[in-house]
């Protein structure tokens, strides 16, 4: 690699879809014994990992919009899926662009389209790209232009780009040559958007490599799915969730490898994170959309320039706190639009004072808003007998409590205590400060009821 002038680092994002948290060998000890992450691992022993991740919307839509801008969803209007990212929102790549960076984006977008402008399965134009200008491979809707194995993307350019092979390995191989490729005369910006292990929908399964249910089959369930009461499809599924993460594992190995063999390792913040977990169909109808930490809780590990020597940090932190992040390891400040504060914070300063919460939005299944500190989970909604009611609105005037857990005594969220008079003060705290999260967020502040 050229030497440039510029030593600012290069940042690799990482980015996985409907990934829990606990399907990582760093996170959790059942999946480390079924060497499901070996690579993610060993970036968590020489980075930072985050312990605590929350994401602030378990919807795929949502959730990017929230990463691109660092506003909540329903400050960008994009509260669900289908709705496009506005076009006059600055972006990380533009901010990261016009402070000297080449930005450049492969894989799942899911910002451009809406109900009068269809990207699924056609080139997203230029307007619509969020400012990565420099280099485009991407689908506005990847489960629309492919399956497990085959598919294709549309370049910057516009044209269609086939692949051949398991999806995830053929992201990576257009990943490695943009890396291969670059000239070194100033940092990059690469936001690497998988779609794994998020299920397929039009095949209504998840999509691991194949060989993944019997390599995999053998699992330990987590302990919010174990049990011969439980339902779901986890039981179908699960193997392939895991053949899924451990394909992506490996294809982080392959990043990481040519990293150093480009002598890139040492000025590159690799950051990998999703956007929301799965329940497994435990918790209504689908996979996400919900409070629970199936929902919320996601892997966030980095590794680089800020982040080194092993840490593990406990500290709350949310995914509307990635935006920040990166602009930081840039040397930019965060604009005061953005509700998140720089991880690297958290590194640098820890004794410097950091929420004790964060806030979560949810959407379409739901009009829904929770808070999740350290002991407690609080959750309200609005009650419907309609299904997806939570599709129309991006907020209302009065939520009811829905759910309340305490997660030291009920980590796996099975006793749901929103009824118990004993608890009565807790709740009304717990309101009370989700109030004030909803008004800080740009929401009017509801009513909130008590459970029925």
């Amino acid at each position: 690699m050229p030497s440039r002038t510029d030593d600012r680092p290069n940042i690799l994002f990482f980015f996985t879809d409907q990934q829990r948290w606990d399907t990582c060998g760093c996170y959790n000890a059942a999946a480390a014994g079924m060497h499901v992450t070996p690579n993610l691992d060993a970036l968590a022993a020489k980075g930072v990992r985050f312990a605590n991740a929350i994401t602030c919307q378990p919807v795929c839509g949502p959730a990017r919009a929230c990463i691109q801008t660092g506003k909540f969803a329903t400050e960008t209007g994009c509260f669900k899926n289908n709705i496009a990212l506005p076009l006059d929102e600055r972006t990380i790549a533009h901010r990261l662009s016009e402070a000297g960076y080449e930005v450049g984006y492969i894989g799942k977008w899911h910002l451009a389209s809406d109900p009068e402008h269809n990207y699924r399965t056609t080139a997203v134009p230029v307007e619509r790209r969020g400012g990565y200008k420099d280099y485009w491979l991407a689908s506005d809707v990847l489960e629309f232009t492919s399956h497990g194995y085959d598919g294709y993307l549309h370049d910057g350019d516009g044209r269609k780009v086939e692949f051949t092979g398991y999806r995830a390995d053929c992201m990576t191989d257009f990943a490695l040559e943009y890396l291969r490729t670059r000239t070194g005369d100033r940092p990059f910006f690469l936001f690497l958007s998988y779609i794994e292990p998020h299920h397929q929908n039009d095949h209504n399964c998840y999509e691991g490599p194949r060989g993944s249910t019997e390599r995999f089959g053998d699992f330990v369930p987590p302990a919010d799915l174990a049990g011969a009461d439980i339902p779901g499809d986890w039981r179908e599924n699960y193997p392939d969730y895991l053949g899924c993460i451990h394909s992506l594992d490996a294809n982080l190995g392959r990043i990481c490898d040519l990293l150093d063999e480009r002598g890139l390792a040492d000025n590159t913040l690799v950051l990998y994170t999703s956007d929301h977990g799965s329940h497994f169909r435990t918790r209504n109808a689908e996979y996400k959309r919900s409070c629970h930490e199936s929902s919320v809780h996601i892997p966030m590990v980095a590794s680089g320039p800020g982040f080194a020597g092993g840490e593990v940090l406990d500290p709350l932190v949310s995914l509307i706190d990635v935006p920040s992040t990166i602009l930081a390891a840039a040397g930019l400040a965060p604009p005061e639009t953005m509700r998140g504060r720089s991880l690297q914070t958290l590194v640098e300063e820890p004794s410097a004072p950091w929420r004790d919460e964060v806030f979560i939005q949810i959407s379409e299944s739901q009009i829904g808003r929770a808070l999740r500190t350290k002991r407690w989970k609080y959750s309200v909604s609005v009650p419907s007998n309609e299904p997806w009611s939570g599709g129309k609105d991006p907020a209302a005037e009065t939520y009811t409590e829905e759910y309340l857990y305490d997660l030291a005594a009920d980590p796996h969220e099975l006793d749901n205590l929103v009824r118990d008079a004993a608890l009565a003060n807790v709740r009304a705290e717990l309101r009370e400060r989700l109030l004030r999260r909803m008004v800080e967020a740009g929401e009017t502040a509801p009513a909130i009821l008590p459970a029925s």
